[in-house]
């Protein structure tokens, strides 16, 4: 470990800057209300500061917080952002609009291996690790990104363009999907819309009242309980399996490592969980999310800027991918006949996740940011299943 070198090197202090800068950037968006961070959110700058920190011999590349965060932070908030989810109440109110999103997550997996294979000859051989984890963002969020990079054994110098490439999409996709309300009349028409389906949908979504419940020191305790003993369920449990999957099924144990065995048994717990009273624990997804920026930092403490060379050919196949997603949203539109404001909320589902879905839904159509929140959070469901899966199966296409 790094200790002589580096302005700061004990393993406090490092915790201390990750979650300085993570805690920096929203205090600056929430102080200065700048226009930026409606279009780059923190997450960019709260995993680059890091970067050039370490870069620049201020922290360690090297230490165990990183080694904690992945072995502990990681299992703790995929608990807490899938005990939330709650399907039935996202197909209530959005009914057919869920099949869109099924629609635009499948744009996504076909999107990723069609780019993969159109520009991977550009990039370093390890690339469909970083394309896999930026599946993750797409299919849920941020935070099956960072496990899908868990995962796949992504390096930080691949998850950094994971990063930038999300980013970077996110500002154009953002813009066109508030600009997509313009043409609602004429999208309408042409998805052949029935006439009553806004009409039920703001009926549904008036029914759907999330109870504000201020949490109590109890509901901490209990949440504490439920991650910690998920987690050494995880941890227990993930060797045996996997060694069983290497003797019973050799051909797939390169897939199912005990990394990866671990946090989809995390995964499939969590979303077990969410159909009990546990989904009911206030503040869950609030704290999950705060874990994820601080990871997020973590990550990017250990990256390396020569490692961004790629960059330009990794965004532009981000763009043929999102293009893709595009286009598979647009015909599960006219498929099931759904109208663009429920199309929209569920491709920033995809895209944007928890973050941009409520963006998207209160220009489009204010009552149904509640469940726009919910689909991202089924988007967070699927992320951690089929994200690998993109990932792999561009490695496939690809021949490698």
């Amino acid at each position: 470990m790094e200790t002589t070198e580096v302005l700061i090197s004990s393993p406090i202090g490092v915790l201390a800057v990750l979650c300085a800068v993570a805690a920096f950037f929203f205090l600056l968006a929430q102080v200065t209300k700048a226009k930026l961070f409606n279009f780059i959110p923190p997450l960019l700058f709260i995993y680059a500061t890091p970067v050039f920190l370490n870069n620049f011999d201020v922290i360690p590349s090297k230490s165990i917080i990183y080694t904690g965060l992945s072995t502990f932070a990681l299992p703790a908030f995929i608990v807490l952002m899938l005990i939330k989810v709650n399907v039935p109440a996202v197909i209530r109110v959005m009914g057919k609009g869920v099949l869109v999103m099924l629609m635009g997550t499948v744009g996504v997996i076909v999107g990723g291996i069609v780019a993969y294979v159109a520009v991977h000859n550009w990039l370093s051989d390890d690339a469909w690790k970083g394309f896999g984890a930026l599946a993750g963002s797409w299919i849920g969020g941020t935070a099956n990104m960072l496990a899908t990079a868990e995962m796949l054994g992504a390096s930080e110098a691949q998850l950094g363009l994971a990063v930038i490439a999300d980013n970077v999409v996110y500002v154009v996709w953002l813009p066109l999907l508030l600009l997509s309300r313009d043409f609602a009349d004429k999208f309408n028409k042409w998805a052949r819309v029935p006439a009553d389906r806004l009409e039920s949908m703001d009926a549904a979504a008036a029914l759907h009242v999330e109870e504000d419940v201020a949490p109590k020191m109890p509901d901490y305790l209990y949440l504490a309980a439920v991650i910690f003993v998920i987690t050494a369920v995880g941890h227990w449990a993930a060797p045996v399996i996997a060694e069983w999957i290497a003797s019973s099924l050799p051909a797939i144990k390169s897939v199912f490592s005990e990394t990866t065995t671990r946090i989809l048994l995390v995964t499939t717990l969590a979303l077990l969980l969410s159909t009990t009273p546990v989904s009911k624990l206030p503040n869950s997804t609030a704290i999950g999310t705060s874990l994820v920026y601080i990871f997020v930092a973590g990550m990017g403490a250990r990256a390396s800027v020569a490692g961004l060379a790629e960059a330009p050919a990794f965004v532009f196949g981000a763009f043929i991918w999102i293009f893709i997603h595009g286009l598979f949203c647009v015909a599960g539109a006219w498929i099931f006949r759904v109208d663009i404001h429920s199309v929209a909320i569920a491709s920033a589902a995809n895209i944007g996740a928890a973050a941009s879905a409520p963006i998207v839904a209160a220009h489009h159509r204010p009552n149904l940011v509640p469940v726009s929140i919910l689909m991202a959070l089924l988007g967070y469901a699927m992320g951690n299943y089929l994200a690998p899966l993109t990932g792999q199966l561009a490695r496939i296409a690809a021949g490698q």
